[in-house]
């Protein structure tokens, strides 16, 4: 049975699939599409009643089959490149889906949060069309908010990984901070501190996740025990901008498998951890902060996405001494250079070289611990930050969104955030709350209730006790190389009226367009 994606409607127009009321014999607007969606196509109908230029659509195939059209010139054999910023409460989780049907394509979980929305996504979404062969998993740094959500997807046999890669920073089972991560070496000559015991491959992993009996109640050593246990989970390797650590081609760092070939449009470049080296030619990690956070944070797996006139920036977790430390290492200086000497200028100008983008994942879920120098050569049209309700860090900081609006690009820069996008109920339901009082207060009074009467009660429980969010904020990304857009649902339930999407353009003068 073939199948059809659908295209992304011109000049803005909302893409629709139809039904065909038999009493009206008309068709009839019942569901919003969003570009990239896979339609399975009803190869043998019978378009008698509807008419030329309709694609007749089977949905949800595998239950009801029910039957929606769609008109044809909104249908393609090419889908965009898709990533979805998932919506996991405090932390960050995003899923990078490429263009290639298939078995061909490859998909990317970039850190899955603390909680189980990334595994229920991950089923939700692969479980029943491709199963769970992935490419790979990239654990940005070990903060339990970005790598927690991966232990039970670890655990899960059937979920496989060509690749799990990681910062080289792993926490080992062994009490202290630096003490985690291997320590710290003073370099003698620059008087500098550096984390030289890296975790490199598969072996420095096995060495210290091994033996479970040693973790107590650590949370990091279990998320790679469950990874090594894994039979479907093929390898483990640091990712970094070192060569012996990622693809270099043409001076610059990409992600193995996703470097530039004439025969693939989109590549992944890394731009962090900085690797340096000591005397002996050993990699190493610079302390770049005397906080174990901050530099933990600091050495962020960062990744730049390029795909034709689009790049897209995954930010992690940088903070003010981690940008200022890749900022100087990008322009070649040896400090960081004060407003007004002549090298703040030029470090502005290679610097965006390297980290300028369309899009940016904003660093550490909208902390205001960031530089205004790090924005600037960013200078992305639309920031996406992924936070949660009920954390204390007041994530996004809303000193922090007027800066990201003072230097994105354009006019009218975008700010999505997964916390601000997300639908909660203000009041729960009251009417089930009287209904459930009411069959409480007769089942008291019933010597022998019914079984029906019972299952109503446990129906009405089951309702108050659902989580308390109606539509969750995951934000959307989709590009074909030459158009973009940024999606997100909603706050009301309708079928008709789901999503909400800015499309962007780029022209021939390399001018970007929000329409």
């Amino acid at each position: 049975m073939s199948h059809k994606y659908v295209d992304l409607g011109p000049e803005g127009e909302l893409v629709y699939l139809y039904t065909y009321d038999e009493n009206d014999q008309e068709l009839k607007k019942a569901k919003q599409v969003l570009w990239g969606d896979w339609l399975r196509v009803d190869d043998n109908h019978d378009y008698s009643n509807v008419g030329p230029g309709w694609t007749a659509i089977i949905w949800a195939p595998n239950t009801t089959r029910d039957i929606y059209y769609i008109k044809t010139e909104f249908t393609t054999d090419t889908r965009p490149l898709e990533i979805i910023f998932l919506d996991v409460g405090q932390g960050d989780g995003a899923v990078l889906i490429t263009p290639e049907d298939d078995e061909n394509e490859k998909i990317i979980v970039i850190d899955a949060g603390e909680g189980g929305n990334m595994a229920a996504f991950l089923n939700g979404r692969f479980k029943a069309y491709r199963g769970f062969d992935f490419e790979a998993a990239v654990i940005t740094h070990p903060d339990k908010d970005h790598y927690l959500g991966f232990k039970d997807i670890f655990a899960d046999h059937d979920i496989g990984f060509n690749t799990v890669y990681h910062s080289g920073l792993v926490e080992r089972p062994v009490n202290g901070t630096f003490e985690k991560l291997g320590g710290t070496v003073q370099d003698p000559q620059t008087g500098d501190h550096y984390l030289e015991n890296l975790a490199i491959d598969k072996n420095d992993i096995e060495q210290h996740f091994s033996d479970a009996s040693t973790f107590g109640r650590k949370q990091f050593p279990p998320i790679m025990h469950n990874a090594l246990n894994n039979p479907k989970v093929k390898d483990f390797k640091m990712l970094s901008i070192d060569p012996n650590h990622s693809i270099q081609h043409n001076g610059r760092s990409y992600m193995p498998n996703f470097e530039p070939v004439a025969e693939r449009e989109y590549h992944i470049e890394v731009l962090a951890p900085v690797v340096e080296y000591d005397a002996n030619n050993k990699p190493r990690l610079k302390r770049i902060s005397s906080n174990y956070g901050k530099t933990k944070n600091g050495h962020s797996v960062i990744l730049r996405l390029h795909y034709g006139k689009y790049k897209v920036l995954f930010g992690g977790d940088l903070n003010v001494p981690a940008e200022k430390y890749l900022l100087q290492h990008y322009a070649d200086l040896d400090s960081f250079p004060k407003k007004g000497n002549p090298n703040y200028a030029t470090m502005l100008k290679e610097a965006s070289l390297w980290f300028n983008s369309e899009i940016m994942k904003v660093c550490h879920h909208g902390s205001n611990k960031v530089t205004d120098e790090f924005m600037m050569v960013v200078n992305p049209a639309c920031f996406v930050i992924s936070s949660g309700d009920e954390e204390g860090h007041v994530h996004p900081r809303p000193d922090l969104l007027g800066r990201l609006g003072k230097f994105g690009r354009g006019k009218s820069p975008v700010i999505l955030s997964t916390e601000l996008q997300r639908s909660t109920r203000e009041f729960e339901d009251q009417e089930h709350v009287e209904e459930l009082q009411k069959k409480v207060d007769q089942l008291a009074s019933t010597q022998n209730p019914s079984e029906a009467m019972i299952n109503a009660i446990k129906d009405k429980i089951a309702h108050l006790g659902r989580t308390n969010v109606d539509v969750y904020g995951a934000i959307y990304l989709k590009t074909d190389g030459e158009r973009l857009i940024t999606a997100f649902k909603f706050e009301e339930q309708s079928d008709k009226k789901k999503w909400f999407y800015y499309e962007y353009t780029i022209d021939d003068d390399g001018e970007l367009h929000l329409s």
